[in-house]
């Protein structure tokens, strides 16, 4: 894995690829590429005084700080060519006061608030003003009235990371809660100090609610569902196809958009996320780039902890107030997954005069890569999980059925008694699901959770090698007697798939809490009426 802030060698024409970079100085001294973003600071400067935006880790949230910092304060030449160069008033200069938590240390009683301290310190040796106030949140309001007064211009206020400080230590809920009460004293700060504030730009990865931490900033915008900000932060497929045309050599456009393209703020384009987009180009090969980068413990273990099944990830839906429910102690599941990157929205749905959002895995690297994590947690057994998804892949490319029925049943039969011991059977029928279905889920197969058809939904499809599986599960002594690939077919399932695959197979798996085994693994064949239309 490159370390953060080296720059790899592009093929583009001399051009470095800015993996790590988060100064814009930097990226256009040095003669990296770069995704014009300057259309936003316009409109942001023309839109409003407050804003917030949430993004998950690695989006470029750094970087476009830093642009608004340089254009703020004036530096015109580090805008030639861009966008906003020939519209922005480059006569007028402010000061900006500049806030980041992406480093320090939290977790000690007295971290957040020394290192507050540090950083309005630099910025006092950095501009000349002096404050004698030792608490954070006083100083800071006299240096924001100090600049103004001594620049004849109101002060920028950037704020990066706002919200880290409390996410590092959200396993210990004391501290989590005295640094989210020491940080909206802080933020409450720039409201008393509003008649010497310009402009203010807060961004983090979770957005806490406005009571918690920002009663104070109730003048606060929050552009992160915002469809004209959708793409603020990542690349687009225009990008890639322009920008980085010359690193698109050799590596297949649609595997790219399949590994990495699908998040999606309610805007028309869904975007990628750069680290992955820059690690690709400088590797020539794919691999989860940004979920290598730190998947929270704390959120591997909610999801077991409340029983998430792997198969509703890709069926959720909430409403943005329920997207925004984020405090210490009160996390939903859904604003927990979608705030931090791991699922994303799909489809508006518009409901008794409220507006719903679909959730789903953004692509596949992050479906691969959370559903091999949580399998691993599941069974508690990495090496097992993995090799067993391995073989799975293998047993597909020969079509070999009856071995996909061996596989399942010597995993569970491998799965301590322990486990069992301390889980409910409504806890253990969704365990079982979800250990079926991340099996398929953490590879490269096509697969569809609740697949609809006129006749219903099947519980999962699998698409590989111009054959289409369909997955029937049941409970022992809670499903109907008789064959279950029998009431598949008198549901009408198969009809959908006839005219798209050479085989389809119906599959119907029976679960038994007392044996806590595969108990039935019922098969029926289908030859297709004709061979599968192209594409």
């Amino acid at each position: 894995m490159q370390q953060q802030g080296d720059r790899g060698q592009g093929r583009g024409g001399g051009r470095r690829l800015p993996i790590g970079v988060q100064t814009f100085r930097e990226i256009r001294e040095s003669g990296c590429y770069y995704v014009d973003k300057t259309p936003f600071i316009e409109r942001l400067a023309d839109g409003g005084k407050c804003f917030f935006l949430s993004r998950p880790r690695r989006f470029g949230k750094s970087l476009f700080v830093d642009t608004l910092k340089e254009a703020f304060e004036g530096n015109r030449k580090l805008f030639e060519g861009l966008v906003i160069h020939d519209s922005w008033d480059w006569s007028v200069c402010r000061p900006v006061l500049r806030l980041s938590f992406g480093g320090g240390i939290y977790g000690d009683r007295d971290g957040l608030r020394l290192n507050v301290l540090a950083q309005l310190d630099r910025v006092q040796r950095n501009t000349g003003v002096v404050s004698e106030y030792s608490t954070a949140p006083e100083r800071f309001a006299h240096l924001l009235e100090q600049l103004h007064h001594s620049t004849g211009r109101r002060v920028v206020v950037l704020v990066d990371e706002y919200d880290k400080p409390i996410l590092d230590v959200l396993d210990t809920p004391e501290t989590a809660k005295a640094n989210r009460d020491f940080l909206r004293g802080l933020y409450a700060a720039i409201k008393d100090a509003d008649a010497h504030v310009r402009f203010v730009f807060l961004t983090g990865v979770s957005k806490f609610s406005k009571v918690s931490l920002f009663s104070g900033l109730n003048n606060l915008i929050d552009i992160t569902l915002d469809p004209d900000y959708s793409t603020i932060c990542g690349y687009t497929d225009g990008d890639l196809d322009t920008v980085f045309a010359a690193e698109l050599e050799v590596l297949d456009r649609e595997r790219i958009r399949r590994w990495y393209n699908g998040y999606n703020w309610c805007g028309p384009e869904r975007v990628y996320n750069p680290f992955d987009v820059l690690l690709l180009f400088r590797n020539r090969r794919f691999g989860p780039y940004w979920f290598e980068t730190g998947t929270p413990t704390f959120l591997v273990d909610l999801l077991i902890e409340r029983g998430v099944s792997t198969p509703q990830l890709t069926r959720m839906t909430a409403s943005e107030r329920l997207l925004s429910v984020f405090d210490v102690g009160r996390i939903g599941t859904e604003a927990l997954l979608f705030q931090t990157g791991y699922l994303t929205i799909t489809a508006e749905i518009i409901s008794g005069g409220r507006i719903l959002y679909e959730l789903d895995y953004p692509n596949l690297e992050v479906r691969m890569s959370l559903n091999d994590t949580l399998l691993a947690e599941l069974v508690h057994d990495p090496v097992a999980a993995q090799t067993n998804t391995t073989r799975l892949i293998g047993l597909l490319d020969t079509n070999d059925i009856e071995g996909l029925h061996g596989l399942f049943h010597a995993f569970y039969a491998s799965i301590p008694h322990q486990w069992y011991t301390r889980n409910d059977i409504d806890r253990f029928e969704g365990f079982y699901a979800a250990v079926f279905y991340s099996h398929f889920a953490a590879s490269d197969l096509d697969i569809v959770v609740e697949d609809s058809t006129n006749h219903g939904r099947v519980d999962m499809t699998v698409h590989h090698n111009d054959r289409v599986y369909l997955f029937e599960f049941k409970i022992a002594g809670r499903s109907s007697p008789g064959p279950i690939p029998d009431r598949m077919r008198q549901r009408g399932y198969p009809d959908k798939y006839r005219h798209h695959a050479r085989t389809v197979y119906l599959i119907g798996v029976e679960f038994d809490p007392d044996t806590r085994n595969i108990t039935r693994f019922e098969t029926t064949e289908i030859h297709a009426s004709k061979p599968p239309q192209p594409e």
